[in-house]
């Protein structure tokens, strides 16, 4: 039996997988029900998905809101239910003649601030249920459209029929609608036929295992999966007492990690620069010198998580 050990793994998803299929092989391989996932990735596509283990899931929820980046690929004129290769056509319409300058000028008038209907077949929830299980069962959901961002749409290819291109997009985009949108403002619409996800916030799929691969060494411990954030690093007095439930005091701050704003998650780092918890900033990181200079008991962060041993 392997020791479960805290920390997230990027597993690069292969197609015809759910995302909670791979959790069920990793608690299986692991021998720990303690695992999850910050993102579902549909299982017709592929690609990065980051998985917690033990504590590592605690820290997931701070994974979510990071932008995502894929690579898609899309055929014009045909049109599917579920805005993909699996779903059941729906319609099929002629081809306009398109030059890649016209294709390109129209993905790209997609960057930007926009709002955009979630599919049908998704899974997101209504009242409790997946709307793809609703969907299934011939009950089709219309959710109100979602403010999202489209950041970039790059590496624009064409031929035949096909067309594809790199975007990096925030939180809650969904791709296939974004290509059901392309496909309408070309005039014939457009079903995804392949998405593979490349990036999540500082993670990359170049830094991923194979789900059969998966081993003890895959594991990021949990000081290198939030050391994108900024911090404080504290005395030991302050460390122990924090370990304990104890809130963090400007006097005892013996180092700043980074800049923040007031409100802003950042880690707690012992005096031995370990991880201790996760805390909501109370004051702004160029406060916290002032307050740290002058000695100050004032608190300046508030613990979310005691994640320390």
């Amino acid at each position: 039996m392997q020791k479960t050990t805290d920390g997230i793994i990027l597993v690069d998803k292969p197609c015809n997988m759910t995302s909670h299929d791979v959790v069920n092989v990793l608690r299986s391989k692991f021998q720990t029900k303690k695992v999850g996932h910050s993102g579902t990735l549909d299982p017709f596509a592929s690609g990065l998905i980051i998985v917690g283990i033990g504590k590592g899931t605690r820290v997931l929820e701070y994974f979510l809101n990071m932008d995502k980046t894929y690579r898609a690929e899309l055929e014009l004129g045909r049109i599917t239910d579920t805005f993909d290769l699996t779903g059941k056509l729906v319609e099929e319409r002629e081809v306009p003649a398109l030059s890649l300058e016209e294709i390109s000028g129209v993905l790209k008038s997609f960057i930007g601030k926009q709002l955009q209907t979630p599919p049908a077949y998704s899974a997101k929830k209504h009242n409790g249920e997946r709307l793809y299980k609703l969907a299934r069962e011939g009950n089709i959901i219309n959710l109100p459209p979602s403010r999202v961002q489209i950041y970039s749409i790059d590496e624009i290819s064409f031929e035949g029929r096909k067309i594809s291109f790199k975007t990096r997009v925030s939180k809650g985009t969904y791709i296939r609608s974004l290509v059901m949108d392309i496909g309408y403002r070309l005039g014939c619409g457009a079903t995804t036929t392949y998405l593979r996800r490349t990036a999540q916030g500082p993670f990359s799929l170049d830094s991923s295992s194979q789900l059969g691969e998966v081993s003890d060494l895959s594991i990021i411990t949990l000081e290198e999966a939030i050391d994108f954030m900024p911090g404080l690093l504290l005395n030991e007095q302050e460390s122990q007492r924090v370990l304990l439930g104890g809130q963090v005091h400007a006097r005892n701050v013996v180092g700043i990690l980074g800049s923040f704003v007031k409100d802003e998650i950042i880690r707690i780092l012992g005096n031995d620069e370990k991880l201790l918890a996760v805390a909501r900033s109370e004051r702004t990181s160029s406060f916290v010198k002032t307050l740290q200079r002058e000695e100050s008991w004032e608190r300046v962060a508030k613990l979310e998580k005691v994640l320390g041993a």
